[in-house]
């Protein structure tokens, strides 16, 4: 059976691996994560979770790296994690009242025969109106300074929303496991499969 690793330093995308069960190891794959001039949110997010799966393959022969990326898309421009405080209220005041898209790209490159697969996963978010002093206090309560669109999905990130849609909710915390069990089924890991 091939081993797994998780190219990321996240611990909400360990979180939902841990949900499948099996064994893995992780490791921070430590990429700049830049978007390149002109470059459209699904050329990023394939780039980028590539590039974070690519960065551990040398290191982890026979295993199955997983790399993961995510980029929020709001009226035509790419955003991704918020800088400090003012940055996320900034971001979480133009979404009010509004959809955002986020993107997550998933790679899965295997090892064994230097292959490789990469997909993203779109899931809108429709905010529901926010004052000010309740983007305030989440921001404080939460400090999202680590995520795209300035909200955890996984903690109070919730409350600002009107509704979610898309096919896999699991998407919008950063690791799409649906279309993650599909790979791993195909390279010959089934998540129930007899261990």
């Amino acid at each position: 059976m091939p081993r797994l690793v998780l190219a990321s330093s996240s611990r909400f995308r360990r979180q939902l691996l841990d949900r499948l069960e099996i064994p893995y190891a992780w490791e921070s794959p430590d990429i700049d994560e830049t978007p390149h001039p002109g470059e459209s949110p699904q050329a990023l997010v394939h780039r980028l979770s590539l590039a974070k799966a690519e960065r551990l393959a040398a290191d982890w022969p026979d295993h199955l790296i997983i790399g993961s990326d995510q980029v929020a898309v709001f009226e035509g421009e790419t955003l991704g994690k918020p800088s400090d405080e003012a940055a996320a209220r900034h971001q979480l005041a133009r979404f009010s009242g509004h959809r955002v898209s986020f993107l997550t790209g998933l790679a899965l490159i295997d090892t064994r025969n230097a292959g490789h697969r990469v997909c993203h996963e779109r899931y809108d978010v429709v905010f529901r109106r926010l004052s000010e002093a309740e983007i305030a206090r989440y921001v404080a309560r939460e400090r999202p300074l680590d995520s795209a669109g300035s909200f955890r999905m996984e903690g109070l990130g919730i409350t600002l929303f009107e509704r979610l849609e898309g096919d896999d909710p699991n998407a919008l915390i950063g690791l799409p496991l649906i279309r993650l069990c599909q790979l791993l089924r195909e390279a010959g890991l089934d998540p129930l499969g007899e261990r």
